[in-house]
């Protein structure tokens, strides 16, 4: 190989080794969770669920984190979940740790409601903002999207999306944050992934394992929601298994 051959080459190779560095979030520092700030508040004390509202018969603290689990013999009579009982999210910062079996999903429910009328299936029916969790690492069945729990909207904002939802109606993607590649690279299978989920005003972004996955932008008058109940699922259907540790959350001006 000539001397030129040979720097085209390499030339070649370092533009993918730069493409993909990009892609699952190295190249670029904008795509980067904030820092974590010194005020975050700690609200599961590795102990108890003192403080959390869910079946007792399917929540329980195992070994310093919150287990959930649905068996064939104890199932979930619709989603059912573990709502913080000791706050609100408005416009807030969320960082936890979760894990699940990928025989069903989970979610982290935010800006909710608690369903209490004869509509919910059980005494811990939740709806609203959902951050989808599963253990799955090929687009688009991902952690990270915004399901619409109980609403009209479905997948309201996909993983790898900067994305508006318009006054019109209707979701425009703006910009491809993560591919499928990088999303497979960044997310661990069958064990622990890290969380933060920043929500001020109808501004929503989602990050996974230090990485922004998703940025969301909610216009829709009377769709967008703007306060409510953190929680956890539990999903109806195959028997499944999830556990979250080290949950904090601040209150953002």
């Amino acid at each position: 190989m000539t001397i030129r051959l040979f720097a085209v080459a390499l030339l070649a190779a370092f533009s993918l080794h730069a493409a993909h560095s990009q892609a699952v979030g190295a190249a670029d520092a904008s795509h980067e969770a904030p820092a974590e700030s010194a005020d975050m508040k700690k609200i599961f004390d590795g102990k108890s669920l003192e403080g959390w509202n869910g079946d007792p018969s399917m929540w329980s603290v195992r070994d310093g984190v919150i287990h959930g689990e649905t068996t064939a013999e104890n199932p979930a009579t619709g989603n059912t979940f573990l709502i913080w009982e000791e706050g609100k999210t408005g416009d807030f910062e969320l960082r936890l740790s979760f894990r699940l079996s990928a025989t069903n999903n989970s979610g982290i429910q935010y800006r909710s409601k608690h369903i209490t009328d004869s509509s919910a299936r059980n005494k811990w029916v939740v709806r609203g903002y959902q951050h989808e969790l599963r253990n799955e690492e090929d687009m688009p069945n991902v952690s990270g999207f915004i399901y619409d729990e109980g609403g009209k909207r479905g997948r309201i904002c996909l993983a790898g999306e900067k994305a508006v939802w318009t006054a019109e109606g209707g979701k425009q993607v703006q910009e491809t944050l993560i591919d499928a590649a990088g999303y497979k690279e960044l997310f661990e299978l069958d064990d622990w992934n890290d969380v933060v989920i920043v929500a001020k005003g109808n501004h929503i972004r989602h990050y996974l394992n230090g990485r922004l996955i998703l940025d969301f932008t909610d216009k829709a008058p009377e769709l967008a929601l703007t306060d409510g109940v953190l929680a956890l699922q539990l999903h109806a259907g195959k028997p499944m298994w999830v556990e979250f540790k080290n949950i904090r959350i601040k209150d953002l001006e």
